[in-house]
């Protein structure tokens, strides 16, 4: 499986890059906002510092306003004609569905976000869409089971052979990050603190304090390379 940091503040990105080996980024307006830096300057920001890196997907997102497709194409290949990197994030809505295909024709890759159903799922993959992100925790949120939706996903995409890549998105928690490892899925994105969350167990610092006090009472010897 692999892990994506759902992000816009590129020195977490960095960090999580370069210790934990992520395998590329996820933002969306919101977390621009949180970056507190203007939406082209995060977008020059992740260009450069990725510049050179093969295989390192940065989703940007469209202008969620945007409601033609015929737009949302020309912004799409605007974003994109900035770095390789970047995949055009573009939400599942009729006309985005449409600029999605569009885009994919003309060899920008997309990222169909804003998944909340099976059905909804079915037409990126049709489409050839690089990515598709379906979501957890706001479903959650609301007291949806997601655990079999995204198993359905996963399962109607194998039993078609579909390439399109399921993110599952908007993860809270460690359980919430192994449901969809479970599940199959090929990528979870979150956010900075849940990773941080999802590699810690108190059972972890507890043997950690056993083995001290017992590393402390032996008797030590200097180790002597050979």
């Amino acid at each position: 499986m692999k892990y994506f940091l759902d992000s816009a503040k590129i020195e977490e990105i960095k960090y999580a890059y370069e210790n934990w080996g992520i395998d590329g980024v996820t933002t969306n307006p919101r977390h621009i906002m949180n970056s507190g830096k203007p939406f082209l300057t995060v977008l020059d920001e992740l260009g450069s510092e990725f510049k050179g890196v093969e295989n390192f997907p940065i989703s940007a997102e469209i202008n969620p306003h945007l409601d033609d497709a015929k737009e949302m194409v020309q912004e799409g290949k605007k974003i994109a004609s900035l770095s390789s990197n970047f995949i055009i994030k573009i939400p599942c809505t009729e006309p985005g569905l449409i600029a999605a295909r569009e885009l994919e024709k003309e060899g920008i890759r997309t990222n169909v976000t804003l998944v909340f159903s099976p059905s909804q799922a079915l037409q990126p993959a049709r489409i050839g869409a690089k990515f598709v992100s379906p979501f957890v925790g706001w479903k959650e949120n609301s007291g949806e089971d997601t655990n079999q939706y995204i198993k359905d996903i996963v399962d109607i995409y194998k039993g078609y052979n579909y390439d399109t890549e399921i993110i599952v998105a908007a993860l809270r928690n460690g359980k919430q990050i192994v449901d969809a490892a479970k599940a199959g899925a090929h990528i979870v994105t979150c956010g900075f603190d849940v990773y941080k969350s999802s590699f810690y167990h108190a059972f972890t610092d507890y043997g950690l304090d056993v083995f001290r006090k017992a590393w402390d009472n032996t008797v030590q010897e200097e180790v002597v390379l050979k």
